[in-house]
């Protein structure tokens, strides 16, 4: 009797897994078929998606060309950048520090970096560890973002902290942010005496096997099977332009590092997913400890909620509570580049979705809420496509019939470019020098000491240059009607100051000899 018993209950798990094999296979071809449509209506060029179920993964796959020269194919190893996603892996190292007793969660940042300095001198004072990768600094969303496409490096920004105003009282408001990430990054050099870059290689890609990965610009361009970028746009239809030199804002990507600059390929991504779900563990040793795995997946503020969900932020992952399950996921977008990296722990799930097109975030959460259901409840419960679709066709037909209905400013010219030439200087960030080459004008500022064309906008006060992906407007000060300076707006209500040049109004030709 008890070998029938123990037949039985070998025959029943046989067939149990053979049931759930046919019943993933089945999925992966749903996944496969939906992952052309989504790509054909967006008009992404590749994707790769990787999909791990119960420690086995059961699709890793590209879809469509990562080049377009010679429509070469995505596979399953073209190198991708993950932009925010590689904010969970700073997270990680912090969370390896804390194990090892060199930090605490509460610690206040004054007490491990004496130099650290923000613009609110109670926030300086106040700020702890657990408070610089949770966006709840005070800081306006995105602020700094672009100031690394001007040339600052980490130091710079670091530095440049203490000018930005914050927007709201430290931890009262989540409020999405990159520059904080800079300051975890000081704290890993500290107490480990070697770079972000070095950690990032050493206790996270070497242990989990992600051959495949690497961080910064450096990285990206040694990868031989790495994916162009695309420009996402909506002008009578969706376009995907493909990104060229400057525009593809590599040295963003590198100041921006411990905040966005892994670059990793679906096979390398999904261990991630895998190392989370797993708890920390690779097979069965111990990288991050179980008490820090569950701190870092652990809310720590409100991100949105409606009578279907709740969501809260931990650190570097979203957190999505329904009725049904748990999802944890971080997106991440850079030049051109758009990532997605998920688990579901309930069913033992990871997900992750890259793609060469810098499209919104509907394309992934479609994939990604269709792969879900289908897991969880054998069926989707609507079309995530179409819907995501619909609504983003609707509304940008709507903000482009407003947009032609706008009544455009009279055009005003400029004044005769020598007028503006000049070498201008500004405190916090350095001189600048605009001058007249070929009856164009030029400005040469920042770090780096990069070279863009200024190029008019309207009135004798407009102009706007682009650097490293970004256009950056330019608003020139008069005294006296002559040209007294300019300021750069950097998007986010930075206010480092007017760049003035030496000429004053009140000043006689005598005094000035």
């Amino acid at each position: 009797m008890k070998k029938i018993f123990i037949l039985f209950i070998a025959m029943f798990f046989v067939l149990q897994h053979k049931t759930q094999a046919q019943n993933n296979t089945a999925i992966a071809e749903k996944i496969d078929s939906l992952i052309p449509v989504v790509m054909n209506d967006w008009k992404i060029p590749g994707m790769a998606i990787a999909i791990i179920k119960d420690n086995n993964v059961i699709l890793k796959k590209g879809f469509g060309t990562k080049s377009p020269e010679k429509f070469l194919p995505v596979d399953e190893n073209t190198v991708f950048q993950i932009g925010s996603v590689s904010k969970s892996f700073t997270a990680a190292l912090i969370a390896m520090l804390v194990d090892e007793g060199k930090l605490k969660w509460s610690d206040k940042i004054i007490d491990h970096l004496p130099d650290f300095k923000m613009y609110d001198s109670l926030a300086t004072k106040s700020i702890q560890v657990r408070d610089i990768m949770t966006h709840r600094s005070g800081l306006r969303g995105q602020a700094g973002t672009y100031i690394p496409n001007m040339g600052y490096d980490r130091d710079d920004i670091y530095g440049l902290l203490k000018y930005i105003k914050p927007s709201t009282e430290l931890r009262s408001t989540y409020a999405y942010n990159n520059l904080t990430f800079i300051i975890a990054a000081k704290l890993i050099e500290k107490y480990t005496g070697k770079s972000w870059e070095e950690n990032i290689r050493e206790r996270i890609f070497e242990p989990l096997g992600m051959t495949g990965s690497s961080v910064n610009e450096e990285g990206f361009l040694n990868s031989e099977n790495r994916s162009m970028s695309c420009e996402f746009e909506y002008s009578n239809g969706i376009k995907n332009n493909w990104l060229y030199d400057d525009d593809r804002a590599l040295f963003w990507l590198t100041v921006i590092g411990p905040a966005g600059s892994v670059n990793s390929t679906a096979t390398d991504l999904i261990k991630w997913s895998q190392f989370h779900l797993n708890k920390g563990k690779v097979d069965g040793k111990e990288i991050i400890s179980e008490k820090n795995i569950k701190y870092l997946h652990t809310g720590q503020i409100i991100t949105g909620m409606d009578s279907a969900r709740i969501t809260v932020y931990g650190h570097c992952w979203f957190i999505e509570q329904t009725n049904r399950y748990r999802l944890y996921f971080h997106t991440g977008t850079t030049w051109g580049f758009t990532t997605l990296c998920a688990f579901v722990p309930e069913i033992n799930l990871g997900i992750v979705i890259l793609a060469n097109s810098e499209s919104p975030e509907s394309p992934r959460y479609a994939i990604m809420r269709s792969i879900i259901d289908w897991f969880m409840f054998g069926k989707t419960s609507k079309d995530y496509h179409a819907e995501r679709f619909g609504e983003f066709i609707k509304e940008a037909e709507e903000n482009a019939k407003k947009k032609s209905e706008e009544v455009k400013d009279e055009f005003v010219a400029s004044l005769q470019y020598d007028e503006y030439a000049d070498v201008y200087h500004n405190e916090i960030l350095g001189d600048a020098n605009i001058k007249v080459e070929n009856k164009k004008l030029f400005i040469t500022a920042g770090k780096q000491g990069w070279t863009s064309e200024l190029k008019h906008v309207n009135g004798p006060d407009k102009f706007e240059f682009r650097m490293q992906g970004h256009t950056f407007p330019l608003k020139f000060v008069f005294d006296c009607d002559n040209v007294s300076g300019f300021e750069i707006d950097f998007g986010y209500s930075e206010d480092f100051g007017i760049w003035t040049n030496d000429y004053d109004c009140g000043k006689t030709e005598e005094d000035a000899e």
